[in-house]
């Protein structure tokens, strides 16, 4: 077969063997077109090893901290460490180290992290914890727990002093809020037996938290009586606020409240307006929410000023109950008081909005949102899609989508999908091509089951110009039909005895 064997690029001139009711734009063709080299910018003076080398300067300690403060690529960061270190007379200090060590957490470059604390170990210089709680941190946001308590464990052998009690809480509180109980019950039991841990406030308040995450709230409340018993620390807000939230969702909502009162009677704690915010959400969850506006009144008596974050999370029960009335209400008396809402206050009211078919109200809001500088999420977005969606609106929606990322909204390739979903369940294809065009230019791949499902349709309908096209396109991306897909689509070119275009399919199918 001729037509087997030919360079992707010879797809391409292809198209001009189908009538397309679409005028395409090849995805590779924009991206490339659009990424055109540019000139290279100016070289400016940022402390490279390769200027350290030309000056021949005695570079500082401080000095060496802002050179690799400033660098944002890791390997050169470290050349700039590695070569000030050659200098006569200089020795690297916890500073030094600190900050290259961030820098390489920052840029994920663990491996080299590894090398760097190994290295630290034949240091003479003092270290302080305060590297390696901050490694923890970056550790945890990478998911990677075990790292974690490894981080723990170096205090020791390198700082050559006993961990603190705020690196024992910053460990074991970033276990918790990983959910990874398991895994912070053995930290606690190894520091418990090698250390001889005395809790202060802030562990018996993880510990808190801890029983109340895996649902405990008895064993909380025995944590709670320790700390009583203890000398050195006291229950506190956090401490109460913990226990209130733990017993609101067991469902324990009166037990709460209880421990409410008895926080301001016995402790003579004032709450602040997260603890309030406990209740509200409590009383929305439990569909209560007029007596969750109730504390709003009761926070403002009681010298708290309800904050945005009360506000919203009233104004979201009243959209779980469809009350969108109420919501609206609120959201007025929030801006009443002075407050600005936020994007999540916005969207919430949005939501709202759109669920209850009042898609006009909700792009009112999106344009207020706009005036206000208040930046709308691709949640927002998605949002009003969705509604224009429902609403048979999808030209608006399309429009949407077009106008957006001009406006500075980044879309999600989620944003796209939900129109082009609805686009093809109405079987709207020829605006679905249209869609399409406009995602594979901006780089954005649809589902895999909907671009099958999408050929698809453009066979049925006898569109076999456009499910070409669509392929070609498709395949720039990456995508690989389904089998039936490919045999529906040669089948209706042959059908309509364009045998060439056919065997560029068929070669392309060879070539997958």
């Amino acid at each position: 077969m001729n037509a087997i064997g030919h360079k992707r690029c010879s797809l391409c001139s292809s198209y001009r063997l189908f009538s397309s009711s679409v005028q395409w734009i090849s995805a590779l063709h924009y991206y490339q077109s659009s990424n055109s080299p540019r000139p290279d910018a100016p070289i400016e003076i940022d402390g490279t090893a390769e200027q350290v080398r030309r000056k021949r300067k005695y570079i500082s300690h401080e000095s060496a901290v802002s050179l690799i403060k400033r660098e944002k690529d890791a390997k050169r960061a470290l050349e700039i460490f590695n070569k000030v270190s050659d200098q006569k007379g200089f020795n690297h200090n916890n500073s030094t180290y600190a900050v290259l060590l961030h820098r390489l957490a920052v840029c994920k470059k663990f491996e080299k992290v590894d090398a760097v604390i190994h290295q630290m170990k034949y240091e003479t210089c003092k270290f302080n914890e305060g590297v390696f709680t901050n490694l923890m941190k970056h550790y945890s946001k990478s998911s990677f727990h075990e790292k974690v308590v490894e981080m723990f464990d170096a205090i020791l052998p390198i700082v050559r002093d006993k961990p603190s009690l705020n690196a024992i809480s910053t460990c074991l509180n970033l276990l918790i809020e990983a959910k990874q109980i398991e895994l912070a019950k053995e930290f606690l039991l190894n520091v418990q037996k090698r250390l001889d841990l005395k809790p202060n406030t802030c562990i018996f308040n993880i510990m808190v938290k801890y029983h109340c995450r895996t649902g405990d709230v008895e064993a909380a409340f025995e944590v709670l009586e320790e700390m009583r018993k203890s000398r050195v620390s006291h229950p506190n807000l956090i401490t109460y606020s913990t226990l209130m939230d733990g017993l609101c969702r067991c469902g324990r909502l009166l037990e709460a409240i209880d421990l409410f009162e008895k926080m301001l009677a016995e402790d003579q704690i004032p709450p602040d307006a997260l603890t309030y915010n406990i209740l509200i959400n409590a009383f929305c969850r439990a569909g209560k929410v007029d007596r969750a506006r109730k504390i709003i009144e009761f926070m403002r008596k009681n010298g708290c000023q309800p904050n945005i974050v009360n506000y919203t999370a009233l104004m979201n029960g009243f959209c779980r109950e469809g009350r969108v009335g109420n919501a609206k209400e609120i959201f007025h008396e929030m801006k009443g008081v002075g407050l600005t809402p936020d994007v999540v206050g916005y969207t919430t009211l949005i939501n709202s909005f759109c669920r209850a078919g009042k898609v006009d109200e909700g792009i009112e809001l999106l344009e207020e949102m706009k005036d206000q500088g208040c930046k709308a999420d691709d949640v927002t977005v998605k949002i009003i899609l969705g509604g224009l969606c429902r609403a048979s609106r999808s030209s608006e929606a399309f429009d949407m989508l077009e106008r957006l990322p001009y406006d500075g909204v980044r879309l999600s390739k989620e944003s796209y999908r939900i129109v082009l979903n609805f686009l093809c369940k109405e079987g709207e294809l020829e605006k679905a091509m249209e869609l399409l065009g406009l995602m594979l230019a901006r780089r954005f791949v649809p589902h895999f089951a909907m671009s099958n499902e999408l050929l698809v349709q453009l066979c049925e309908a006898g569109k076999a110009a456009d499910a070409a096209l669509a392929l070609f396109g498709l395949l720039e991306m990456g995508f690989k039909p389904e089998p039936k897909t490919w045999s529906m689509l040669i089948d209706v070119i042959c059908r309509e005895r364009k045998l060439l275009p056919a065997f560029q399919l068929l070669d392309e199918l060879v070539l997958q």
